[in-house]
């Protein structure tokens, strides 16, 4: 495939939870619209957990656009999914529909490897993985998680060159990125889910025979991971961190708080090792206004778009009122209709799957008028 005229950039996406994913998705919105330039032609799109979905979803095609319009509940008749289902009867949760798993509840430490090993050498591990290694199997099902990709994703991969899902190997404690060079070959739907298994809750990913958990394990933002890849530029918005966190008052925002401290360290660290090697790091993460929507529980699902909402407009403002717009606006423009909604009445719908391909091939702008539109009455 070819690639993008213009600097390497590299695009990370972080954990966060459900309102995590919301803020990530009004954010990449906004970003899109204020300065033209598509998130999804990153040279890179690295997520993990909440991001390892929201990245998926842009390194096939969907738009922050679409992604925003469907989670307000919009109908998009004649819209039909890779499997022929209308887009109208797609969850509009992003996955976040929580279902037991079937069959019998697991007792004991989820990963007896992992327990006994970070009891033995707990230095080696984050307190993250320590803990997990004795939750018990969550009991929440992935499906609903792999069914939101597979209704986006025709093949077995994202037809973005370099997307890559962070999960923890279950047993060791490991890193892995699906989708890197030397990491274990796995479909789409099964890495995504795999990157957002939080231990305790949703239950462990099996690929090629080893089980998977949150890649939010080993870092809320895993930004280092491509501190070796020798980009220009990485972009990097983070959901569990911030700026501007008020005082904590009640118990449930002290944790908050220590959480967001300790993901703002590990950020700041991972992007001091990306700029010792000659790229440029710019950090995105939420305003006091997007915590206050947020709250301190990142799984709740009721104000979802809220957040969405919200992220979308402080974001704009952020990007009118500091450099990051200018910066980001200096990047190649994106294929029009992966960057904006198109001004007048959607009777078509762009073929998303076909936009996504047309990012990587040259020149993008003539394969984009090209390709073709599934109609809608």
């Amino acid at each position: 495939m070819a690639e993008p005229e213009g600097p390497r950039v590299g695009l990370v996406l972080g954990a966060g939870g459900v309102l995590g994913g919301a803020w990530l998705t009004g954010a990449l919105h906004a970003i899109a619209t204020e300065t033209g330039w598509d998130p999804g032609s990153a040279q890179h799109v690295v997520g993990t957990s909440a991001g390892a979905m929201v990245g998926a979803l842009l390194a096939c095609g969907v738009p922050p656009w679409f992604m925003v319009a469907h989670s307000s509940g919009e109908q998009f008749l004649g819209r039909t999914d890779p499997r022929g289902q209308p887009a109208s009867s797609a969850n509009r949760s992003a996955g976040a529909s929580f279902k037991l798993e079937r069959g019998t509840p697991a007792l004991g430490p989820g990963s007896w490897r992992l327990a006994l090993s970070s009891l033995a050498r707990p230095y080696r591990y984050s307190p993250a993985a320590v803990l997990s290694g004795w939750l018990p199997l969550g009991p929440i099902s992935t499906e609903p998680l792999k069914d939101t990709v597979r209704r986006v994703c025709v093949g077995s991969w994202a037809p973005h060159p370099n997307y890559w899902a962070v999960a923890v190997d279950y047993q060791t404690g490991e890193r892995v990125a699906f989708g890197s060079d030397g990491s274990p070959p796995a479909p789409l739907p099964d890495a995504v889910a795999a990157s957002c298994a939080i231990p305790g809750f949703y239950r462990a990913v099996e690929i090629e025979g080893r089980r998977y958990v949150d890649g939010g394990l080993r870092s809320a933002s895993n930004l280092d991971i491509l501190a070796e890849e020798g980009l220009d530029l990485v972009i990097a918005l983070n959901p569990m961190s911030s700026l501007h966190a008020s005082s904590p008052r009640t118990l449930g925002e002290r944790v908050a708080f220590s959480v967001r401290q300790n993901s703002g360290k590990r950020l700041g660290s991972e992007a001091r090792r990306l700029r010792e090697r000659g790229t440029e790091v710019l950090l995105i993460q939420p305003t006091v206004h997007d915590l206050d929507v947020m709250g301190t529980n990142l799984m709740s699902r009721g104000r979802r778009h809220d957040v969405i909402e919200t992220a979308v407009e402080t974001m704009s403002e952020h990007l009118h009122e500091s450099a990051l717009g200018e910066r980001l606006a200096e990047l190649p423009p994106g294929v029009p209709e992966l960057v904006r909604r198109p001004k007048q009445r959607l009777r078509a719908l762009p073929d998303f799957t076909e936009l996504a391909a047309a990012r990587w091939t040259q020149p993008a702008a003539r394969a984009a008028r090209a390709a073709p539109v599934i109609s809608a009455p």
